[in-house]
């Protein structure tokens, strides 16, 4: 008989002999297991009253306390434990007792310290891993889980947060192998089903995501997550947001004061264009959450779609209180100027807070501020920053992240100057050009490279930066355009990235100039839009850029466009310059390709 196993028949004998210490913490343990806590208590103060050291009681007297939510007294037990012997046990009792106390870093240490000491035992690493996502520390928590599934494939536990982490992480693929296992593991269960179904979504495996949510709802006809599951999928579908409001309002039936429901079934019924409803349901959202930035800027965005600029305005500066939206705006010591107070001599810091669009869109504001006393400092992302350096008005102008900044009075975000300047429809600043004056050499450079104007010069762009919350509808593939390339015109890609299977097809189309490895930042690309004669593009920056400089430009809109697009018009007022080709309903592109090619034709032929 080896050490090991003397010891083991040693506590064996021990605890056989009744009165003994070994006895008494035995008996104390199975009560504890039967829910006999006072019982459990009174076997555990025999046994430290004979041995005051007795270690796997003075544990059993930390858990104990544990239940009671002593959780100082826990601790204190559950170290006097421990003194006596490290066991791996003894320090799953401290971490959980430091964690519900919220000492989350030194449970941590407990925990790892236990697996340490018992590395093959999945339920220590469950226990890492847990509190490594209460740390937010989600890529070490997945490193647990992961390890759990090496010891026991079928665990299934850690399969499932091991999942629901790859989705948090981005790692949508392994998040549905992951699910996948899951429902092998325990087929048919509503939880998996959900939460599988959003990766799914996320993937735009639309109809697989479908699917499982219908499933889910068919396991639990109750539940309103489910419910709501349904409706976000069918609302990404062509063709099906009505269907989609349907299950809002089953799940606001079963629960009526469901936000994220009522949330989504007010953004369907926007795009509906059923925008009384929509304002309605967004008004019931602010009784329920008075304090939602969500639904305030969603709602501005809204009015702003409609033309109510006054609430509109007021809506959109709730997007400071977002953190994906105000994150990379700095933090300044000096007051935020939204037009109340006189700025003539006084310096104004205009700071770049949205996209490239946005930026071009306002900078036709800050010769405004100038002219009202003010000295303007602009901050823009670095490639805007040669456009907008010498705008009119501007005295300093730096790119972004500006680290040293000269002194200034007051800030304003450039999409909080609308607002500032109490911005209506009628009082939109629309000049057809309001960008600095190219130097003429740049301009002539790309005449050179574009050869004799024989033909109509028509630039081309496709899709914007697939990251926007609205891309799916704003972006087509190239093969979209198709239809017009047989017109007799010399097409120019102004197509920054194009994705995979556009860059391919870029290259079959003989007929489209590609000259963007050129286009290095945004004064290149306006040289070369001077030298074309339209240009033909969706919802980006090219297009604000376009209209800045006052060139004819055609804009692709989805049926529910950005709000500054506004609805049943095709001319802008921010751009003079500008035509807007509308979906007629969702997703339908065939037909305004149509209406662009008549368009184009008719053009082509005044030319000649």
């Amino acid at each position: 008989m080896n050490r090991q196993e003397r010891r083991a028949a040693g506590r064996k004998s021990q605890a056989s002999e009744p009165g003994s210490p070994a006895a008494l913490y035995e008996a104390g343990l199975r009560h504890l297991r039967t829910g006999q806590y006072l019982d459990a208590q009174i076997c555990c103060q025999q046994a430290l009253a004979t041995d005051s050291n007795h270690a796997d009681s003075l544990n059993l007297m930390g858990m104990l306390s544990l239940h009671a939510k002593q959780y100082d007294h826990a601790v204190e037990w559950v170290a006097r434990a421990l003194r006596q012997a490290p066991k791996s046990e003894y320090l799953v009792t401290l971490g959980t007792a430091l964690q519900s106390q919220g000492r989350l870093e030194e449970a941590l240490k407990a925990f790892d310290k236990a697996v340490q000491l018992k590395p093959d035992v999945a339920e220590l690493w469950k226990n890492l891993g847990n509190v490594l996502l209460a740390l937010e520390r989600p890529a070490d928590a997945l490193l647990s889980f992961q390890h759990i599934l090496t010891l026991n494939p079928s665990h299934w536990e850690a399969a499932y947060q091991s999942a629901v982490l790859f989705h948090q992480l981005g790692r949508l693929a392994e998040a549905v192998e992951h699910f996948d296992l899951c429902n092998r593991l325990k087929p048919d269960h509503a939880l998996t089903l959900r939460a599988r179904s959003r990766s799914l979504r996320d993937m735009n495996r639309l109809e697989e995501a479908l699917q499982d949510s219908q499933q889910a709802c068919t396991l639990d006809p109750r539940d309103t997550g489910a419910c709501n599951g349904v409706g976000d999928i069918l609302a990404r579908l062509p063709d099906r947001q009505e269907e989609a409001l349907q299950w809002f309002d089953r799940a606001l039936e079963l629960e009526p004061d469901f936000i994220q429901a009522l949330t989504n079934k007010a953004l369907v019924l926007g795009q509906l264009h059923r925008s009384e409803e929509a304002i309605a349901s967004y008004d019931r959202l602010r009784s329920l959450d008075p304090g939602s930035a969500e639904v305030d800027i969603s709602l501005g965005q809204l009015h702003l779609l409609l033309g109510n600029f006054e609430s509109g305005w007021a809506g959109h500066e709730a997007r400071r209180k977002i953190p994906s939206f105000s994150a990379p705006y700095p933090k300044f010591s000096q007051p935020i100027w939204l037009g109340k107070e006189a700025i003539d001599g006084k310096t104004i810091l205009v700071h770049v807070d949205e996209g490239f669009g946005d930026t071009i869109q306002f900078a036709r504001y800050v010769p405004m501020l100038a002219a009202r006393g003010a000295r303007v400092i602009l901050v823009v992302d670095g490639p805007a920053y040669p456009l907008l350096s010498n705008l009119a008005g501007v005295s300093q102008c730096f790119p972004f992240p500006a680290h040293t900044l000269p002194p200034f009075d007051f800030h304003c975000p450039m999409s909080s100057l609308p607002l500032a300047f109490a911005t209506r429809l009628d009082t939109i600043p629309s000049g057809i050009s309001y960008l600095p004056a190219l130097a003429a050499s740049r301009v002539q450079a790309w005449e050179s490279r574009l050869g004799p104007h024989h033909r109509l010069r028509v630039g081309l762009v496709w899709s914007g930066n697939p990251n926007h919350r609205n891309d799916r509808n704003r972006s087509i593939p190239l093969r979209t355009l198709s239809r017009i390339l047989d017109a007799d015109a010399a097409f120019i890609s102004l197509q920054k990235d194009p994705r995979p299977d556009d860059k391919q097809l870029l290259l079959e189309f003989t007929g489209i100039l590609d000259l963007t490895a050129d286009l290095t930042d945004f004064v290149e690309t306006a040289a070369l839009l001077r030298c074309l004669d339209l240009v033909i593009t969706v919802d980006t920056s090219v297009a604000h850029l376009a209209g800045a400089l006052g060139c004819p430009t055609w804009i692709l809109l989805p049926y529910n466009p950005d709000w500054r697009w506004l609805l049943g018009r095709d001319d802008s007022p921010w751009y003079p310059t500008i035509r807007l080709f509308r979906q007629p309903k969702p997703r339908d592109y065939d037909s305004v390709m149509d209406r662009v090619r008549a368009e184009l034709t008719a053009m082509i032929s005044k030319r000649v």
